[in-house]
Protein backbone atom coordinates (compact mmCIF):
# COMPACT_ATOMS: atom_id res chain seq x y z
CA UNK A 1 0.00 0.00 0.00
CA UNK A 2 2.84 2.37 0.91
CA UNK A 3 4.60 1.57 -2.37
CA UNK A 4 1.44 2.38 -4.32
CA UNK A 5 1.02 5.69 -2.51
CA UNK A 6 4.68 6.55 -3.16
CA UNK A 7 4.33 5.70 -6.85
CA UNK A 8 1.19 7.80 -7.08
CA UNK A 9 2.95 10.74 -5.40
CA UNK A 10 5.89 10.51 -7.81
CA UNK A 11 3.51 10.37 -10.78
CA UNK A 12 1.55 13.35 -9.46
CA UNK A 13 4.70 15.45 -9.02
CA UNK A 14 5.96 14.47 -12.48
CA UNK A 15 2.63 15.42 -14.12
CA UNK A 16 2.61 18.69 -12.22
CA UNK A 17 6.13 19.53 -13.39
CA UNK A 18 5.24 18.75 -17.01
CA UNK A 19 2.14 20.96 -16.80
CA UNK A 20 4.22 23.74 -15.23
CA UNK A 21 6.55 23.70 -18.21
CA UNK A 22 3.75 24.50 -20.67
CA UNK A 23 3.43 28.14 -21.66
CA UNK A 24 0.18 30.08 -21.63
CA UNK A 25 -0.57 32.38 -24.61
CA UNK A 26 0.31 35.40 -22.49
CA UNK A 27 3.61 33.84 -21.40
CA UNK A 28 4.46 32.96 -25.00
CA UNK A 29 3.81 36.54 -26.12
CA UNK A 30 5.89 38.01 -23.30
CA UNK A 31 8.76 35.62 -24.02
CA UNK A 32 8.95 36.09 -27.80
CA UNK A 33 7.49 39.54 -28.56
CA UNK A 34 10.93 41.15 -28.72
CA UNK A 35 12.02 38.64 -31.38
CA UNK A 36 8.95 39.53 -33.46
CA UNK A 37 9.55 43.28 -33.08
CA UNK A 38 13.21 42.91 -34.02
CA UNK A 39 12.34 40.86 -37.10
CA UNK A 40 9.80 43.44 -38.24
CA UNK A 41 12.49 46.11 -38.02
CA UNK A 42 14.99 43.88 -39.79
CA UNK A 43 12.92 42.29 -42.56
CA UNK A 44 9.48 43.92 -42.59
CA UNK A 45 7.24 41.02 -41.50
CA UNK A 46 4.60 42.54 -39.17
CA UNK A 47 5.26 41.59 -35.55
CA UNK A 48 1.56 40.87 -35.01
CA UNK A 49 1.56 38.33 -37.86
CA UNK A 50 4.79 36.70 -36.65
CA UNK A 51 3.45 36.28 -33.11
CA UNK A 52 0.05 35.03 -34.29
CA UNK A 53 1.69 32.44 -36.54
CA UNK A 54 4.04 31.40 -33.75
CA UNK A 55 1.16 31.03 -31.30
CA UNK A 56 -0.88 28.96 -33.74
CA UNK A 57 1.83 26.84 -35.35
CA UNK A 58 3.65 26.04 -32.09
CA UNK A 59 0.59 25.70 -29.81
CA UNK A 60 1.99 28.52 -27.63
CA UNK A 61 5.44 26.92 -27.76
CA UNK A 62 4.17 23.61 -26.39
CA UNK A 63 3.92 21.46 -29.54
CA UNK A 64 5.91 18.29 -30.04
CA UNK A 65 7.55 19.82 -33.14
CA UNK A 66 8.87 22.75 -31.08
CA UNK A 67 10.24 20.43 -28.43
CA UNK A 68 12.00 18.34 -31.08
CA UNK A 69 13.28 21.12 -33.33
CA UNK A 70 12.71 24.66 -31.96
CA UNK A 71 10.60 25.15 -35.12
CA UNK A 72 7.91 27.67 -34.12
CA UNK A 73 6.40 28.20 -37.58
CA UNK A 74 6.03 24.73 -39.06
CA UNK A 75 8.48 25.47 -41.90
CA UNK A 76 9.34 22.34 -43.85
CA UNK A 77 12.81 21.51 -45.16
CA UNK A 78 12.23 22.05 -48.91
CA UNK A 79 15.04 21.78 -51.46
CA UNK A 80 16.53 25.18 -50.58
CA UNK A 81 17.18 24.26 -46.93
CA UNK A 82 20.78 23.33 -46.09
CA UNK A 83 20.34 23.00 -42.32
CA UNK A 84 19.18 20.09 -40.17
CA UNK A 85 15.80 18.40 -40.30
CA UNK A 86 13.50 16.27 -38.18
CA UNK A 87 10.76 13.85 -39.20
CA UNK A 88 7.26 14.90 -38.14
CA UNK A 89 3.73 13.92 -39.21
CA UNK A 90 1.75 16.78 -40.73
CA UNK A 91 -0.12 16.76 -44.05
CA UNK A 92 1.62 13.44 -44.69
CA UNK A 93 3.45 11.02 -42.37
CA UNK A 94 7.16 11.55 -41.75
CA UNK A 95 7.57 14.95 -43.41
CA UNK A 96 10.87 16.80 -42.99
CA UNK A 97 10.76 19.97 -40.87
CA UNK A 98 13.61 22.39 -40.30
CA UNK A 99 15.48 22.27 -37.00
CA UNK A 100 17.07 25.21 -35.17
CA UNK A 101 19.44 25.64 -32.26
CA UNK A 102 17.10 28.17 -30.61
CA UNK A 103 13.72 29.85 -30.87
CA UNK A 104 15.49 33.05 -31.90
CA UNK A 105 17.00 31.27 -34.91
CA UNK A 106 13.53 29.99 -35.83
CA UNK A 107 12.10 33.52 -35.73
CA UNK A 108 14.94 34.78 -37.88
CA UNK A 109 14.54 32.04 -40.49
CA UNK A 110 10.78 32.67 -40.60
CA UNK A 111 11.43 36.27 -41.68
CA UNK A 112 14.07 35.18 -44.18
CA UNK A 113 11.77 32.50 -45.56
CA UNK A 114 8.92 34.94 -46.26
CA UNK A 115 11.12 37.77 -47.48
CA UNK A 116 13.22 35.56 -49.77
CA UNK A 117 10.38 33.55 -51.32
CA UNK A 118 8.90 34.92 -54.54
CA UNK A 119 5.38 33.67 -53.84
CA UNK A 120 5.14 35.92 -50.74
CA UNK A 121 6.46 39.01 -52.54
CA UNK A 122 3.06 40.73 -52.81
CA UNK A 123 2.71 40.76 -49.02
CA UNK A 124 5.57 43.23 -48.70
CA UNK A 125 3.66 45.73 -50.84
CA UNK A 126 0.93 45.87 -48.17
CA UNK A 127 0.80 48.44 -45.40
CA UNK A 128 2.67 46.71 -42.54
CA UNK A 129 -0.21 47.62 -40.22
CA UNK A 130 -2.66 45.70 -42.45
CA UNK A 131 -2.64 42.43 -40.52
CA UNK A 132 -5.85 41.25 -42.18
CA UNK A 133 -4.31 41.65 -45.63
CA UNK A 134 -1.26 39.72 -44.48
CA UNK A 135 -3.38 36.93 -42.98
CA UNK A 136 -5.35 36.39 -46.18
CA UNK A 137 -2.23 36.86 -48.30
CA UNK A 138 -0.38 34.09 -46.46
CA UNK A 139 -3.23 31.67 -47.11
CA UNK A 140 -3.49 32.70 -50.77
CA UNK A 141 0.25 32.20 -51.22
CA UNK A 142 0.03 28.67 -49.83
CA UNK A 143 1.56 29.02 -46.36
CA UNK A 144 -1.17 26.84 -44.84
CA UNK A 145 -3.80 24.43 -46.18
CA UNK A 146 -6.43 25.17 -43.50
CA UNK A 147 -9.15 27.34 -45.13
CA UNK A 148 -9.73 29.00 -41.75
CA UNK A 149 -6.06 30.01 -41.39
CA UNK A 150 -6.64 33.78 -42.03
CA UNK A 151 -9.51 33.89 -39.54
CA UNK A 152 -7.40 32.09 -36.94
CA UNK A 153 -4.56 34.61 -37.28
CA UNK A 154 -6.90 37.62 -37.22
CA UNK A 155 -8.77 36.32 -34.18
CA UNK A 156 -5.48 35.67 -32.35
CA UNK A 157 -4.15 39.16 -33.15
CA UNK A 158 -7.32 40.86 -31.96
CA UNK A 159 -7.80 38.65 -28.89
CA UNK A 160 -4.31 39.32 -27.54
CA UNK A 161 -3.89 42.83 -29.00
CA UNK A 162 -0.79 41.80 -30.93
CA UNK A 163 -1.14 44.81 -33.24
CA UNK A 164 0.49 46.97 -30.56
CA UNK A 165 3.83 45.28 -31.25
CA UNK A 166 3.62 46.11 -34.95
CA UNK A 167 2.82 49.73 -34.20
CA UNK A 168 5.90 50.21 -32.01
CA UNK A 169 8.16 48.87 -34.79
CA UNK A 170 6.52 50.36 -37.87
CA UNK A 171 8.53 53.60 -37.87
CA UNK A 172 11.82 51.68 -37.87
CA UNK A 173 11.12 49.42 -40.83
CA UNK A 174 14.04 49.09 -43.23
CA UNK A 175 14.39 50.13 -46.84
CA UNK A 176 15.20 46.89 -48.61
CA UNK A 177 18.15 46.68 -50.96
CA UNK A 178 20.47 44.05 -52.34
CA UNK A 179 23.34 44.69 -49.93
CA UNK A 180 21.19 43.94 -46.89
CA UNK A 181 20.47 40.47 -48.20
CA UNK A 182 24.02 39.69 -49.29
CA UNK A 183 25.38 40.67 -45.86
CA UNK A 184 22.82 38.62 -43.91
CA UNK A 185 24.62 35.28 -43.59
CA UNK A 186 23.42 34.12 -40.18
CA UNK A 187 20.68 31.79 -41.48
CA UNK A 188 20.81 30.34 -45.02
CA UNK A 189 18.02 31.31 -47.38
CA UNK A 190 17.41 31.80 -51.09
CA UNK A 191 16.26 34.93 -52.89
CA UNK A 192 15.79 35.76 -56.55
CA UNK A 193 17.79 38.87 -57.48
CA UNK A 194 15.66 39.68 -60.51
CA UNK A 195 12.45 39.45 -58.48
CA UNK A 196 14.04 41.51 -55.70
CA UNK A 197 14.79 44.37 -58.04
CA UNK A 198 11.40 44.19 -59.74
CA UNK A 199 9.02 43.75 -56.82
CA UNK A 200 10.60 45.48 -53.86
CA UNK A 201 12.40 48.52 -55.26
CA UNK A 202 9.59 50.78 -54.05
CA UNK A 203 9.07 49.35 -50.55
CA UNK A 204 8.48 51.45 -47.46
CA UNK A 205 11.24 53.94 -46.75
CA UNK A 206 12.47 55.22 -43.41
CA UNK A 207 12.56 58.70 -44.91
CA UNK A 208 9.51 60.93 -44.82
CA UNK A 209 9.70 61.63 -48.55
CA UNK A 210 11.98 59.74 -50.93
CA UNK A 211 13.17 61.05 -54.29
CA UNK A 212 10.45 60.84 -56.90
CA UNK A 213 10.68 58.28 -59.69
CA UNK A 214 8.81 58.13 -62.95
CA UNK A 215 6.42 55.22 -63.53
CA UNK A 216 4.31 55.91 -66.60
CA UNK A 217 2.72 59.26 -65.83
CA UNK A 218 2.63 58.68 -62.07
CA UNK A 219 5.28 60.26 -59.88
CA UNK A 220 5.84 57.90 -56.95
CA UNK A 221 6.80 59.38 -53.56
CA UNK A 222 6.42 58.45 -49.89
CA UNK A 223 4.66 60.77 -47.45
CA UNK A 224 4.65 59.80 -43.77
CA UNK A 225 6.23 56.49 -44.90
CA UNK A 226 3.20 55.66 -47.07
CA UNK A 227 3.54 55.17 -50.86
CA UNK A 228 1.53 57.51 -53.06
CA UNK A 229 1.49 59.16 -56.48
CA UNK A 230 1.56 62.92 -56.96
CA UNK A 231 -1.46 63.40 -59.22
CA UNK A 232 -2.49 66.47 -61.19
CA UNK A 233 -5.90 68.15 -61.26
CA UNK A 234 -8.24 66.36 -63.68
CA UNK A 235 -6.53 62.96 -63.28
CA UNK A 236 -8.89 59.98 -63.29
CA UNK A 237 -8.79 57.83 -60.15
CA UNK A 238 -9.72 54.82 -62.24
CA UNK A 239 -6.71 55.49 -64.48
CA UNK A 240 -4.39 55.60 -61.45
CA UNK A 241 -5.87 52.37 -60.06
CA UNK A 242 -5.42 50.67 -63.44
CA UNK A 243 -1.82 51.80 -63.91
CA UNK A 244 -0.87 50.83 -60.37
CA UNK A 245 -2.74 47.50 -60.49
CA UNK A 246 -4.93 48.32 -57.49
CA UNK A 247 -8.67 47.69 -57.14
CA UNK A 248 -10.52 50.99 -57.51
CA UNK A 249 -12.49 50.29 -54.33
CA UNK A 250 -9.22 49.87 -52.43
CA UNK A 251 -7.82 53.09 -53.86
CA UNK A 252 -10.91 54.99 -52.76
CA UNK A 253 -10.70 53.41 -49.29
CA UNK A 254 -7.00 54.24 -48.89
CA UNK A 255 -7.71 57.91 -49.68
CA UNK A 256 -10.99 58.38 -47.77
CA UNK A 257 -12.69 59.20 -51.09
CA UNK A 258 -16.43 58.61 -51.28
CA UNK A 259 -16.64 58.12 -55.05
CA UNK A 260 -14.66 57.72 -58.26
CA UNK A 261 -14.10 60.64 -60.61
CA UNK A 262 -11.56 63.28 -61.63
CA UNK A 263 -9.40 65.04 -59.11
CA UNK A 264 -10.43 68.62 -58.44
CA UNK A 265 -6.92 69.71 -57.44
CA UNK A 266 -3.26 68.61 -57.42
CA UNK A 267 -2.78 66.19 -54.54
CA UNK A 268 -1.18 62.93 -53.39
CA UNK A 269 -3.18 59.75 -54.06
CA UNK A 270 -2.18 56.93 -51.73
CA UNK A 271 -1.51 53.40 -52.92
CA UNK A 272 -1.46 52.00 -49.39
CA UNK A 273 -3.53 52.61 -46.29
CA UNK A 274 -2.48 55.89 -44.69
CA UNK A 275 -0.89 56.06 -41.24
CA UNK A 276 -2.91 56.55 -38.06
CA UNK A 277 -0.85 59.55 -36.98
CA UNK A 278 1.41 62.16 -38.50
CA UNK A 279 5.17 62.40 -38.24
CA UNK A 280 4.85 65.92 -36.84
CA UNK A 281 2.71 67.11 -33.94
CA UNK A 282 0.65 69.80 -35.70
CA UNK A 283 -0.28 71.17 -39.11
CA UNK A 284 -1.53 74.66 -39.98
CA UNK A 285 -4.25 74.61 -42.65
CA UNK A 286 -3.69 76.64 -45.78
CA UNK A 287 -6.28 78.77 -47.54
CA UNK A 288 -9.19 76.72 -48.86
CA UNK A 289 -8.04 73.40 -47.36
CA UNK A 290 -10.56 70.95 -45.98
CA UNK A 291 -10.01 68.37 -43.26
CA UNK A 292 -9.61 65.75 -45.99
CA UNK A 293 -7.02 67.93 -47.75
CA UNK A 294 -5.03 68.10 -44.51
CA UNK A 295 -5.28 64.33 -44.11
CA UNK A 296 -3.99 63.83 -47.66
CA UNK A 297 -1.13 66.28 -47.28
CA UNK A 298 0.09 64.55 -44.12
CA UNK A 299 -0.55 60.91 -45.03
CA UNK A 300 -2.94 60.32 -42.13
CA UNK A 301 -6.34 58.62 -42.10
CA UNK A 302 -9.22 61.10 -41.99
CA UNK A 303 -10.95 59.22 -39.17
CA UNK A 304 -7.97 59.60 -36.84
CA UNK A 305 -7.27 63.21 -37.79
CA UNK A 306 -10.86 64.12 -36.95
CA UNK A 307 -10.70 62.20 -33.67
CA UNK A 308 -7.48 63.86 -32.52
CA UNK A 309 -9.10 67.27 -32.96
CA UNK A 310 -12.58 66.55 -31.62
CA UNK A 311 -14.12 66.93 -35.10
CA UNK A 312 -16.29 64.83 -37.36
CA UNK A 313 -15.09 63.87 -40.84
CA UNK A 314 -17.30 66.61 -42.32
CA UNK A 315 -16.25 69.44 -40.02
CA UNK A 316 -15.54 72.67 -41.93
CA UNK A 317 -12.25 74.24 -40.85
CA UNK A 318 -11.02 77.79 -41.21
CA UNK A 319 -7.84 79.05 -42.86
CA UNK A 320 -4.95 78.96 -40.43
CA UNK A 321 -6.53 76.34 -38.15
CA UNK A 322 -3.91 74.33 -36.26
CA UNK A 323 -4.66 70.61 -36.42
CA UNK A 324 -3.23 67.98 -34.11
CA UNK A 325 -1.73 65.05 -36.03
CA UNK A 326 -0.92 62.81 -33.09
CA UNK A 327 -3.01 61.33 -30.25
CA UNK A 328 -3.18 63.07 -26.91
CA UNK A 329 -2.06 66.51 -28.13
CA UNK A 330 -5.41 68.22 -27.62
CA UNK A 331 -5.94 66.39 -24.35
CA UNK A 332 -2.54 67.46 -23.04
CA UNK A 333 -3.41 71.08 -23.80
CA UNK A 334 -6.72 70.81 -21.96
CA UNK A 335 -5.14 69.10 -18.97
CA UNK A 336 -2.53 71.80 -18.51
CA UNK A 337 -5.33 74.40 -18.43
CA UNK A 338 -7.19 72.68 -15.57
CA UNK A 339 -6.77 74.11 -12.04
CA UNK A 340 -4.05 72.33 -10.14
CA UNK A 341 -4.75 70.87 -6.71
CA UNK A 342 -1.29 71.99 -5.61
CA UNK A 343 1.35 74.39 -6.97
CA UNK A 344 3.00 73.01 -10.08
CA UNK A 345 0.72 69.95 -10.25
CA UNK A 346 -0.85 70.81 -13.63
CA UNK A 347 2.47 71.13 -15.40
CA UNK A 348 3.96 68.00 -13.82
CA UNK A 349 1.27 65.52 -14.91
CA UNK A 350 1.02 64.36 -18.51
CA UNK A 351 -1.85 62.31 -19.95
CA UNK A 352 -2.26 59.93 -22.89
CA UNK A 353 -5.50 58.95 -24.59
CA UNK A 354 -5.58 55.25 -25.50
CA UNK A 355 -5.99 54.67 -29.24
CA UNK A 356 -7.35 51.57 -31.05
CA UNK A 357 -5.05 48.54 -30.73
CA UNK A 358 -2.75 50.30 -28.23
CA UNK A 359 -1.44 48.35 -25.28
CA UNK A 360 0.59 49.06 -22.17
CA UNK A 361 3.77 47.86 -23.88
CA UNK A 362 3.55 50.35 -26.74
CA UNK A 363 2.53 53.25 -24.47
CA UNK A 364 5.38 52.54 -22.05
CA UNK A 365 7.88 52.50 -24.94
CA UNK A 366 6.50 55.76 -26.34
CA UNK A 367 7.00 57.67 -23.09
CA UNK A 368 10.10 55.87 -21.83
CA UNK A 369 8.50 54.48 -18.69
CA UNK A 370 7.89 50.99 -17.36
CA UNK A 371 4.65 49.04 -17.53
CA UNK A 372 4.72 48.81 -13.74
CA UNK A 373 4.82 52.62 -13.46
CA UNK A 374 1.82 52.90 -15.79
CA UNK A 375 -0.12 50.45 -13.65
CA UNK A 376 0.78 52.14 -10.37
CA UNK A 377 0.07 55.69 -11.56
CA UNK A 378 -3.31 54.70 -12.98
CA UNK A 379 -4.37 52.07 -10.42
CA UNK A 380 -4.56 49.38 -13.09
CA UNK A 381 -5.08 45.79 -11.96
CA UNK A 382 -4.77 44.21 -15.43
CA UNK A 383 -3.28 44.87 -18.87
CA UNK A 384 -6.69 45.58 -20.44
CA UNK A 385 -7.28 49.09 -21.79
CA UNK A 386 -10.28 50.85 -23.35
CA UNK A 387 -10.23 53.16 -26.37
CA UNK A 388 -10.32 56.76 -25.15
CA UNK A 389 -9.11 55.86 -21.65
CA UNK A 390 -6.97 58.61 -20.10
CA UNK A 391 -3.67 57.41 -18.66
CA UNK A 392 -1.14 59.33 -16.59
CA UNK A 393 2.20 58.88 -18.39
CA UNK A 394 4.34 61.35 -16.44
CA UNK A 395 4.33 62.47 -12.81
Amino acid sequence: MIKKLFAFAVLFVACKNIAAQNLTPEQYIEKFKDFAIREMKRMGVPASITLAQGIHESEFGNSMLVKKSNNHFGIKCKSSWSGGGVSHDDDAPGECFRTYTSAEESYRDHSNYLRGNQRYSSLFELNPADYKGWAYGLKKAGYATNPKYPAILIQTIEKYNLQQYSLVAISDMPKYDKSQFEDDKEVPFVYNEEEENKSFAKNVSNKDIVPAEETGVDRIVHINQVKCVMAKKGTSLLAIATRQNIDLSKLLEYNDFMQDGLLSKDQPVYLQRKAIQGNTATYVCKSGETLLDAAQQNGIQLEYLARYNGFTKNTVINDGTTLYLQPGMQLAKVKTQKPASSPGAASSIKYHEVQPKEGLYGISKKYGISIQQLKEWNNLTSDSLSIGQQLIVSK
